[in-house]
């Protein structure tokens, strides 16, 4: 692991590895539309290297998310995925826990292979993240170098670098989120889904149709259980094991 940069120099560190592991086709920029994409996108343009940013569209983004990409980064290029959220859920016969991350492997990272990826991943975000380095092998596609340029930055440096550039960034932030995702993504807690349900009712109604072509795709799996008692279980219990022998083929996907 590498030491850890404080204060003051922690920008001029992370432009140094930007510069530093420049591949001689350009970096491939993974832009979330976050407040870490936005803060990465913006050293990569100040290195001065050759890059292109990408956006992954998930098919369950928030709009407001949607519209500061395209009000804001008109340059960035969008990645469609070949199916959407629902029709994973259809064809998987589970929905989307906090264990079971499916829709991050076929939504969210399907672009960079034989690249050198940069990321805003942060230590600061989770313990699992902690033994990650700024430059390394992908643990998932062996194609592809990841370089994680601010690390070692906490959500008080991604703030101070937003304001003091004055970059732009998404209005859902001033609502009150503090990290920006799928919409009823269950990383987020039952709170957030309850409140992204409300928020997108459209979303909601489109998730119900697709639990309920899940249980007709697979037959017998449920043992009776409705789309209604399924979108109860995933909110309020999907995030972790449960007793619940309706949803143990869920919890023992693979």
């Amino acid at each position: 692991m590498q030491q850890y940069i404080d204060g003051s120099d922690k920008v001029s560190h992370a432009i140094e590895l930007i510069k530093e592991h420049e591949p001689a086709d350009g970096y491939y920029v993974a832009f979330s539309g976050g407040k870490d994409s936005c803060v990465i996108l913006d050293l990569v343009k100040r290195s001065g290297v050759k890059y292109e940013a990408h956006y992954s569209k998930t098919t369950v983004d928030p709009p407001e998310v949607l519209q500061f990409i395209k009000d804001h980064h008109p340059d960035v290029i969008w990645e469609v995925p070949r199916q959407s959220m629902f029709k994973l859920i259809e064809k998987k016969g589970c929905l989307p826990t906090r264990i079971i991350r499916y829709c991050c492997d076929e939504l969210k990272e399907i672009g960079g292979k034989n690249k050198t990826v940069v990321t805003g991943v942060r230590w600061a975000e989770s313990v699992k993240r902690r033994d990650r380095d700024f430059y390394e092998q992908s643990r998932k596609t062996k194609s592809k170098w990841l370089l994680m340029p601010i690390l070692d930055w906490d959500t008080a440096d991604v703030w101070d670098y937003i304001f003091a550039q004055n970059l732009p960034y998404c209005c859902l932030y001033d609502e009150g989120k503090e990290r920006l995702g799928c919409i009823m993504c269950p990383m987020q807690g039952a709170k957030g889904m309850r409140e992204d349900a409300k928020r997108y009712p459209k979303y909601y109604r489109a998730y119900m149709r697709a639990i309920q072509r899940m249980i007709d795709t697979h037959p017998g799996k449920f043992q009776g259980a409705t789309a209604e008692t399924i979108m109860n279980w995933w909110i309020n219990g999907g995030g972790s094991l449960t007793n619940d022998n309706t949803m143990q083929e869920c919890l023992n996907y693979e």
